[in-house]
C-alpha cells in the first residue's frame, strides 16, 4: 500500500508524531536535528521550531499551548512558539550514557516517558517514568531502549516495547493509580526489525512502526499480525492517527544510521487506513512537580 501523501522533510530522526485536534495540525520532533515540526493539515503549511536540546518526546497540556517535554536531559515544560523552557528535571537514574526517549500522555493526564542507552548496551539500564500527581516515579527498569507506549481503549492494558530486545509487552493497567502488573510478551519483531513508536486504534488493535523493517504492523488484541503496511523508508519510527475523522495514519521516519542515501528516508508519510484512531490525551498541569522550577 502506497502512502496517500508524503511530506518531504528529510529528518535525521523523526519521532513522537501527535495529532492536535484543536488546531487540526500534526506535530513531530526531529530528535537529532533538534527541531520540532508543526504541519497545519488543512493548509498543508509546515512550520519548524528549533529546540534548545534534543527533544525526544512531548505531550499537549490541558488548557494551554505549552508542552510537557522529555528532552535528552530530562523533563521540562516547553513552549515551542516562544521558545520558553522551564528548568529541566533530571529523573532518578538518568545517568551519563542515557537519554530520554519515547513518551505519551495517558487518559488520566499523566505523562509517561522512557529512557534509552546510547551507543552499545552496558551496565547502564534505561527506565520508564511517569509524571503526575506532583512527582516523577520510576515504573519499570532494566531496559535498553524504551519505546511504543500506548493503552487499550478500555484502559485495562498498557503496551510498551524494548526496541533492543525486539519485544512488545502488555501489562495490566490500573487507570486510577497508574500501576503496571502482570507483564507478558505481546509480540516479537522478526529479523532485523525493532518495534518503535506505536498507537492503538478505536478497535483496540496496536499499530507498531518497525524500525529497520520498512513497515508498520497492525496487531490484533491477541497479538497476531492483522495487517502489514509497507513504508517507502527502511526506518519508520512512530505512528499516530489524525485528520478530521481520525482515520489518517501519520508515520515518521529517520535517515540517521543509513549507510547509503535512500529516497524518502526521514520524511512523513500519510495513509488513509479506513479505521479510526483515538483522540490524543492532554497532560494535567497540576501534575507537574512544584519543585521543578
Amino acid at each position: 500500500m502506497q502512502p496517500g501523501e508524503r511530506i518531504e522533510v528529510a529528518n535525521e530522526l523523526g519521532e513522537c508524531v501527535l495529532w492536535d485536534a484543536a488546531t487540526q495540525s500534526v506535530w513531530w520532533t526531529d530528535i537529532e536535528g533538534r527541531a520540532l515540526h508543526r504541519l497545519d493539515w488543512p493548509a498543508r503549511t509546515l512550520q519548524t521550531y528549533p529546540t534548545p536540546s534534543r527533544l525526544a518526546s512531548f505531550g499537549f497540556i490541558e488548557g494551554g499551548s505549552a508542552f510537557i517535554a522529555a528532552f535528552d536531559c530530562g523533563f521540562a515544560l516547553y513552549d515551542p512558539i516562544s521558545g520558553a523552557m522551564g528548568s529541566c528535571v533530571h529523573p532518578e537514574g538518568l545517568d551519563d550514557g542515557l537519554r530520554m526517549n519515547d513518551g505519551r500522555v495517558d487518559r488520566q493526564g499523566r505523562f509517561w516517558a522512557g529512557s534509552m542507552v546510547e551507543g552499545r548496551p552496558s551496565e547502564r539500564e534505561a527506565r520508564l517514568y511517569c509524571v503526575g500527581a506532583g512527582r516523577i516515579e520510576t515504573r519499570e527498569r532494566g531496559l535498553v531502549i524504551a519505546n511504543g507506549l500506548c493503552w487499550s481503549p478500555d484502559n485495562t492494558f498498557c503496551y510498551f516495547a524494548d526496541s533492543m530486545r525486539r519485544i512488545i509487552w502488555r501489562y495490566r493497567f490500573d487507570a486510577e493509580t497508574g500501576k503496571l502488573s502482570a507483564r507478558r510478551e505481546f509480540a516479537r519483531s522478526c529479523g532485523t526489525a525493532c518495534p518503535d513508536g506505536a498507537t492503538v486504534d478505536a478497535d483496540g488493535y496496536l499499530w507498531s512502526a518497525q524500525w529497520g523493517g520498512g513497515c508498520v504492523i497492525r496487531y490484533a488484541p491477541d497479538g497476531r499480525i492483522d495487517r502489514i503496511v509497507e513504508v517507502p523508508a527502511l526506518q519508520p519510527s512512530c505512528v499516530a492517527f489524525g485528520g478530521p475523522d481520525l482515520d489518517l495514519l501519520f508515520v515518521t521516519s529517520a535517515r540517521c544510521g543509513l549507510t547509503a542515501p535512500q529516497t524518502g528516508a526521514g520524511d512523513l508519510f500519510v495513509y488513509n487506513m479506513g479505521v479510526r484512531g483515538l483522540p490524543e490525551s492532554r497532560f494535567k498541569s497540576d501534575g507537574w512537580p512544584e519543585t521543578a522550577g
